[in-house]
């Protein structure tokens, strides 16, 4: 990776999602505002600062770029394009997520 790109692996739809109240939301249920993704990053360029390989991060998927390796689709961003990081290396002092 270069600058201060990140690839991360692309999860795949599911299809329909469970509401935390347990009604079904079939896949072709429009969604009035947009929805933000997490992915886990797998390579990071040499000047991206906050983000580690092993982090969740959360991104737009409106905003991607995809890309295909080896049979295996990635999401290729700059580190401006997360909105937040879900980070395990930080330990129990902190809450393990920072926007």
């Amino acid at each position: 990776m270069l600058h201060d790109r990140i690839l991360c692996e692309s999860e795949t739809e599911a299809g329909e999602r469970r509401s935390s109240g347990g009604i079904v939301i079939p896949a072709t249920a429009a969604m009035g505002a947009r929805r933000l993704s997490w992915s886990r990053v797998v390579a990071v360029g040499p000047h991206a600062r906050s983000v580690e390989v092993g982090d969740k991060v959360l991104y737009d998927p409106e905003e991607k770029a995809e890309v295909e390796v080896s049979g295996e689709v990635y999401v290729v961003m700059r580190e401006r394009d997360v909105h937040a990081v879900a980070a395990g290396r930080l330990g129990d002092e902190a809450a393990g997520l920072y926007l």
